[in-house]
Order: structure tokens, then sequence, then C-alpha cells
């Protein structure tokens, strides 16, 4: 009986199909089309792809893995994809706080970042901004700022994904004493990055109010050539809209769209300020646009007409924007949080924005604004293997009746267990593997000492 039994577990290993990774959890939740959550689920990995989804029980019967990892007080969601930040600013966090944007911008951040911004002051930032990220379970962000071949290397060396914008603005800068020395920039920028499996590269005109019509047209000619996605920030404050207006008798959008600058795939950041017109434009336009919800509270931008945008189907994801004093952290729970909420009580009903729709739009749908909806943003088989778990050994994760509120209400960025990127481990039991935290905490923290220094 003895032998029989072990030649029956000898040949159900032979024909077991080898897998790289298996991650089991209590719930796994895949934001596919049918919304599936599968109690008792698995995730089955071969080098960057995913295999299978579905029962723990037939995932383990069918693949033999190198690696297996059981989380049976865990929740297994996609990775979440962050549409918004500028990650070196890390290191200008907490710099100046309770300001007007402009004041914010003009008085201390552009000054700030004339005295300090150099190649390693954004490779210590990103650092600090992709640990932040990671352990807090984001695995796909959207990046604005100088030296971005910088931020890109850093990126990929951390084993993250990312869609990174090269600056185009029109005034002297760290990176580029004019428009055509960035855009010069970002046209290398493109070429070095192409078909990078983490790294797509974008341009990125900094808005409508800080660079010529002939610059916003050139950006947008360049992604063209390149297939690479535009970054723009659009309508954040009534000024941005105001002035706009009275300058050219249309909105930012009207006067882009005017311009030809929405044609192509271009992410649009913010939009607080967006009319009904504008909306149905994006709409036509395919336009994906990044709420960004605790910025535009911080800053009193206002609140953007989210549910509106949600009405004519434009793809809308989450951004925590800047670190440096807009928000001051990379949290995206926080922003699912804040992003519901805010849409509650500005429509005066608690029924809009649900946690399932909130959820996709830290998931699926921040990946469909990217144009990587194909590649990440759900667990599914063919797709990246981008995905978290979530500890839900938790006082505030009992008792649990619904998954999606648990996700969206209840747990926090701190919850986060374990990251795979593009198939490979980053954080296992909340432990980076790819970066060493001590390090990118010491170098950071003398930043923080030099930029003190410099605004003396």
């Amino acid at each position: 009986m003895i032998r029989f039994c072990a030649s029956l577990f000898l040949s159900v290993s032979l024909y077991a199909i080898p897998a790289d990774l298996i991650i089991t959890a209590r719930y796994v939740v895949t934001m596919d089309a049918a919304r599936r959550v599968i109690e008792n689920g698995a995730v089955a990995i071969v080098k960057d792809r995913i295999v299978a989804v579905g029962p723990a029980a037939a995932i383990n019967r069918q693949y033999q893995p190198k690696l297996r990892i059981a989380r049976p007080d865990s929740i297994l969601t996609p990775g979440l994809i962050n549409t918004h930040t500028h990650a070196p600013m890390t290191l200008f966090r907490g710099i100046a706080d309770d300001l007007r944007l402009q004041e914010w911008l003009e008085r201390y951040i552009f000054p700030a970042e004339a005295k300090n911004v150099t190649p390693d002051f954004v490779r210590v930032g990103t650092n600090l901004a992709v640990l932040e990220m990671l352990l807090s379970g984001t695995t796909t962000y959207t990046d604005m700022y100088y030296f971005e071949e910088v931020i890109a290397e850093a990126t990929r060396k951390a084993g993250m994904r990312a869609v990174l914008g090269q600056t185009v603005i029109g005034f002297p800068v760290p990176d580029a004493k004019t428009p055509a020395d960035a855009l010069k920039r970002t046209e290398a920028f493109l070429k070095q990055f192409a078909g990078d499996s983490l790294i797509t590269a974008a341009v990125a005109p900094h808005a409508i109010y800080t660079n010529s019509d002939e610059t916003l047209q050139a950006s947008r000619a360049l992604a063209n050539k390149y297939g690479a996605p535009l970054v723009i920030h659009l309508s954040e404050t009534k000024k941005e809209n105001d002035d706009t207006k009275k300058q050219r008798g249309l909105s930012p959008t009207q006067a882009l769209e005017k311009l030809g600058v929405l044609t192509g795939r271009t992410v649009a950041a913010h939009g607080v300020w967006l009319d009904d017109a504008d909306i149905k434009t994006l709409a036509q336009r395919g336009v994906g646009v990044a709420h960004c919800p605790s910025s535009n509270m911080k800053l009193a931008s206002g609140i953007a007409p989210i549910l509106k945008l949600l009405r004519l189907d434009v793809a809308l994801g989450l951004g925590p924007d800047g670190p440096a004093g807009s928000n001051n952290d990379l949290n995206l729970f926080e922003e699912m949080d804040l992003a519901g909420k805010l849409a509650k009580v500005s429509a005066n009903d608690p029924t809009a924005l649900p946690a399932t729709k909130l959820f996709a739009m830290a998931t699926i749908d921040g990946a469909r604004v990217l144009g990587l909806e194909k590649e990440t943003g759900s667990l599914e088989v063919g797709k990246r293997a981008d995905l978290i778990t979530i500890n839900l050994d938790q006082a505030q994760a009992v008792p649990l009746f619904n998954v999606y509120s648990a996700l969206v209400y209840s747990l926090k960025g701190s919850d986060v267990n374990d990251v795979v990127i593009n198939g490979r481990l980053l954080v296992r039991r909340k432990e980076p593997l790819t970066l060493n935290r001590a390090q990118v905490l010491a170098e950071a923290r003398a930043y923080g000492a030099k930029v003190t220094r410099s605004l003396q």
C-alpha cells in the first residue's frame, strides 16, 4: 500500500506543469470582466506571466512550482496603479504646506528645485518613492519630472513598472535650459527605453500655462512619432481655467483640442475644472484622467467631476500627486478611500462611487488610463504577473463581510504583505528584496539636511 501511494504521488508529480511561483490566499480578487472573487484561491506564474487563476486545490494539483507562498489570512489582488505623481519630490516632503498651488510652486518648489535637483538627487528621491510605493502595494506608477532617464534606471533596477514622462516646460529647469533642449532630451529618452518590459517612456509637457503652443504641438508630434503617451496637467485650478479662457476664449481642454494636443494617447492629471463640453471632448479622444483627491483637497483646488466623467466612460484612475506638499505620501489605499467619500459628499448621495468601482480605479481602470489594460491591472491568464497580498489578520479587517469594502474603507497600505511585479518577488512579508531600506532612508535623510541648508 505504501509503495502504491508513493507511485501515485510520483505519477502526479511527473505530469504536473512546472511553474515558477504559486501564491494561495483566502480570497483572490481578480478584477476581470466578471469581477470574480475566488475564495481559497491561487495564482500560478511562469516567468513574467500569469498562467492560471482559480481555486487553490485545482491549481496545486495542476502545477508544480519552484516556490510556493501560502497566505491563508490574506487577500490576493492585482497590484495598485498610480496614474500621477512626481517621484523624486519625496525629498521635498513637507517643505511647504497649507499654501495655494501657484504660491507653493513659485515661492518654494521652483526655487528649491533650482538649488538642489541633480541626477543624484533624482536617483535618491526615486529610490525613496519606489520603496514607499512598493511597501504600500503600488506596482505601476506614472511620473513627470526631470532627468527621467535616471528615474527609469532606478525604477527598473528596483523591479517596478512605470510610465515615465520627461518634463517639457517653458523656462530653464535643472535638466534643460530651453523647451527645445527638453524635447531633445525626451526623444533620447524615448529611444533609450523603447520596448522595455517595465518602463514606458512618455512625453510630459507640464501644462498649457507653462508651455507655448509650439512646444505643446511639438510634444504631441514627438509622442505620436514614437507611439508614446503624452502626460499633462489639465484644469487643476480655477486660476488655470480662468486665465486660459481670458487669454484664448477657450477652456484648457478646448484649447489643447484646437492645437491637436489631444490627438493621441494622453493622460491628463487632475481635471478638477472640466465642464460638460470638456468631458465630452476627453471621451471622444479617449483621454485617460488621473483623479488626485487628496492633492485637490489639500491645495483647495476643488472637486473633480468624476461622476460625470464616468457617465461618459472616460478612463479614470487614481494618483497621489507629488509628495512635496500637495499630498505628502504615495498611499493609494488612502486615495481610494478619499475618492469615494469626496464623491459621495459632493453628490449628496451615499450610493455614488461604490467600493467595487473605487478598487477598479486603483487597478484595471488605472491600467486603462495608461493604455496598459491588456498587460496589467487584473489577474487573468496571459497578463503580466503584477500582484499583491494584503494581510487580513488585523483588527480593522475583522469581521469581514465584503472584500471590496475592506479593501477600500478598512485596510491600509501598511497591511500589504507581499509584492510581485513581472513575476518577480520584490517584497516578502513586508521586507523589500530589491532595495536596501536602511541605505535608501539614510541617503534621503542626508538630502533632507542638504535641502534645508540650501533654503536658509
